[in-house]
């Protein structure tokens, strides 16, 4: 009998390495798994992999925050991103049903529903819940979370090296089990309830990382696959380390009729966590567009572009200020206002729908400009990274 692949087998440092990670943004989450299905599918047939093909066989550390931490947990346990898309499909009114009317004063939509359809999903196959630390997952996992009993973010991973994953140590996060640290990871503050964990026989509470600079995993991923506090400690350099990160959507915030005069308390209120959620999801993004040699993303703004051109341009002395170079880097991530829409030759979807973080009433509109974006993905992109070779099944 064949033995299953299990995270442990991506430890060892040496050969090249492959990072995968997912944004957080709700159901625009079905954004990143049409991307997700294409680059599934690109790399199948390129590999010649054959049907049963899962990114869990090319990539070796998957990070997501929120949605993402959804997507990530269900490709790292070997799952098919049709599975996945099935799961958000089926699922999406249950999960985003509004809570009464007196529970909306906390949060929109009843959480119950998200947690029952989590444990029903992160079961073994003898129907236990399974655990950070459990064998079934095929990849490394990183979830962010933010402890707001702490007021800290929180990323945890399986690696079994990492301070707190020693089974020697009460408290170890490899026993945690795995539904409550992603239903934790999505529990966004007036969206769904937050998620109480118990640590160390230590309760905290627990909200969606998005509330954090992490909604964009990428750069953390990186971090936690190379620095030595980490343990780790993956080789880095562009045909040693790739990275790809992929979003849900960037949102187009401008309001050319804005007057200070609107600028009230209410308009604060509903605007300011979007915009500091925005600005520090680009940051994530340009610190991996400069550490890495960036071979496709939309521009950040009109001044810096897209860093593609100069990272081509520094090749010959070094990569810049910055160089060598760290990892591949390619960011997926469609621009969703009217703009982009019709750059992606969807006049017909709407912004406004598919800027929802909590509505199962867009869904079609949602795939299709996943599925629209999706066919920007070129294995050229890749670079000076091998593609390579599937691990072992």
């Amino acid at each position: 009998m064949a033995v299953k692949p299990s995270f442990r087998d991506r430890l060892a440092p040496d050969g090249a390495k492959r990072l995968l990670a997912f944004d957080g943004g709700g159901i625009r989450g079905l954004i990143s798994l049409e991307v997700a299905a294409r680059l599934e599918s690109v790399l199948r047939e390129k590999l010649d992999a054959g049907p049963d093909f899962v990114l869990a066989d090319y990539f070796d550390y998957i990070a997501g925050t929120s949605t993402g931490a959804i997507i990530a947990t269900c490709l790292s346990l070997g799952y098919t991103v049709d599975q996945v898309r099935n799961f958000y499909l089926e699922g999406a009114k249950a999960m985003f049903r509004r809570a009464s009317f007196f529970k909306q004063f906390y949060y929109r939509n009843v959480g119950t529903n998200l947690t029952t359809r989590l444990q029903e999903l992160l079961r073994d196959e003898h129907g236990d819940l399974l655990k950070l630390g459990d064998d079934a997952l095929r990849t490394l996992l990183l979830v962010i979370m933010k402890n707001a009993t702490t007021n800290s973010p929180w990323p945890i991973s399986n690696n079994p090296a990492a301070m707190y994953n020693d089974r020697l140590q009460p408290g170890c996060n490899l026993d945690l089990p795995l539904w409550k640290l992603v239903r934790a990871s999505t529990a966004a503050p007036t969206f769904f309830p937050p998620e109480d964990v118990t640590v160390g026989g230590e309760r905290f509470v627990f909200v969606d990382g998005a509330v954090s600079v992490y909604n964009n995993p990428a750069f953390l991923l990186f971090l936690m696959a190379t620095l030595p506090q980490y343990r780790l400690g993956w080789a880095t350099g562009e045909d040693k380390m790739l990275l790809i990160s992929i979003g849900t959507g960037a949102i187009s915030g401008a309001t050319p009729s804005l007057r200070a005069s609107q600028m009230n308390l209410l308009y604060n209120a509903r605007t300011v966590p979007l915009a500091l959620l925005d600005a520090a999801q680009s940051e994530q993004d340009v610190l991996c567009r400069i550490f890495g040699r960036c071979r496709h993303g939309e521009p950040i703004d009109t001044e810096i572009g897209d860093f593609i051109d100069s990272d081509e341009s520094y090749a010959t002395s070094g990569g810049g200020p910055f160089g060598p170079k760290k990892f591949t880097y390619m960011r997926y991530n469609p621009n969703v206002g009217p703009e982009g829409l019709a750059e992606l030759g969807l006049p017909e979807v709407s912004s406004a729908h598919v800027q929802e973080m909590d509505s199962p009433d867009h869904l079609a509109e949602l795939a299709a400009v996943g599925t629209a974006y999706a066919r920007k993905i070129d294995l050229s992109q890749f670079g000076a990274f091998p593609v390579g070779t599937t691990r072992g099944r």
